[in-house]
């Protein structure tokens, strides 16, 4: 059983980093999170004169950072201007250095398109569930001409990709067979690509991923991040499609049973990458890969708020990030125990953390006021 770490808050950033370097190395021990985002104007000037850092080649631009450091059974935590973070760096020797301008160089660098869609903006993604039993709206498209139908109700309301799933991975759920799974997805999903949409496949399972993209899928959006079914990762490797890696401790079935992490965002974020390793080792190129940290998935509420205050973090793996923060069972904890289809108002205040940080992708049930928010954050952003 994983132990949590005690968070420490430090007025000043580490030192002796030279000593650790050469002990352990700094890869899984330092981390840089972007913080003081700005953007417009302010973002312009601040970049051009060395004050900032872009942001992922996108609107926003940070001037200061979070540095956290793992330690023994804790982490510590300190804030700095971003030139202070390069003089830093510099003076704790040429490891510390390169390792710190490899997560800049991955933070800042701009995303290459993603299924055919730019980076640059945010994306909606808008769910289709063709189950019987999903957690929010369960039973209501899971007949293909309804959900096919919904598809498109949701590409009008501003979606830019639909994510067809036919397996409820709510907590506690059972496993579909994947003869049914693809019973279920394939014709929703090769009714809509034919459309033209951009359609991804929400599934863990190999064969349903390779059923999807021959049905013209373009994304295959893996919960297990490639790793719960043996076949995944080469069958992913094989289809040319899109892939989004999501985090999750655990299966369906079992992970809120007490999940437990030492520190859930840095827990996270180690996870992905090394599920990134895995995929370029098979021959997955970067430019495929999309990373979504998985709230509520094998998470407390206290993990799910530790890891959305620390979204700008994921940056440094230098790759799109999703966030799926709609209806979550979080918002209701923290809004009175509010039922999935009173959650709207919680969604969106999650998701605009999302974007606040630099988050590509929400994927989302409310596809309509999701694009509106999305659309007034950028006008606000843009001065």
């Amino acid at each position: 059983m994983t132990s949590p770490l005690a968070l420490e808050t430090s007025p000043a950033l580490p030192r002796g980093l030279s000593h650790l370097a050469a002990r352990t190395g700094l890869c899984g021990r330092l981390y840089v999170a972007p913080a003081g985002i700005v953007s417009g104007r302010t973002a312009a000037a601040a970049v051009a004169s060395g004050q900032a850092w872009g942001l992922a080649g996108g609107a926003l631009s940070f001037s200061a950072c979070s540095v956290l450091l793992r330690e023994n059974d804790r982490i510590i935590e300190a804030a700095a201007p971003f030139g202070d973070l390069l003089d830093w760096s510099e003076s704790e020797g040429p490891e510390v250095a390169r390792h710190v301008g490899d997560l800049l160089a991955r933070t800042g660098r701009a995303r290459p398109a993603f299924a055919g869609l730019d980076m640059a903006r945010p994306r909606v993604m808008g769910i289709v569930n063709v189950t019987p039993d999903s957690f929010s709206d369960g039973g209501r498209y899971f007949d293909p001409a309804t959900a096919i139908g919904h598809g498109r109700t949701l590409l009008e309301a501003g979606a830019d990709i639909l994510d067809v799933g036919g397996e409820s991975t709510r907590p506690g759920s059972d496993p579909v067979d994947p003869d049914e799974e693809i019973r279920r997805v394939v014709p929703v999903i090769r009714a809509l690509a034919e459309q033209g949409a951009v359609v991804s496949v929400d599934t863990r399972h190999a064969r349903v991923m390779g059923a999807a993209v021959e049905a013209g899928a373009a994304i295959i959006n893996d919960i297990s991040a490639l790793e719960g079914d043996p076949a995944a990762l080469g069958v992913a490797a094989a289809s040319g499609a899109a892939i989004v890696l999501m985090h999750m401790q655990g299966d369906p079935k079992t992970m809120q049973r007490e999940p437990q992490y030492g520190f859930a965002p840095l827990d996270v974020y180690d996870a992905l990458a090394a599920r990134v390793d895995a995929c370029l080792a098979a021959g997955i190129p970067a430019a495929r890969l999309c990373l979504d940290p998985g709230i509520g998935f094998g998470k407390t509420v206290e993990h799910n708020l530790q890891i959305l205050a620390r979204l700008s973090l994921f940056h440094g793996l230098g790759l799109p990030v999703l966030l799926g923060v709609s209806r979550k069972t979080f918002i209701g904890r923290l809004a009175g125990d509010a039922p999935p289809s009173e959650r709207l108002a919680g969604s969106l205040s999650a998701a605009l953390v999302g974007l606040d940080q630099g988050v590509q992708i929400l994927r989302v049930h409310d596809v309509r006021e999701t694009a509106q928010a999305v659309a007034v954050w950028r006008g606000m952003r843009s001065v």
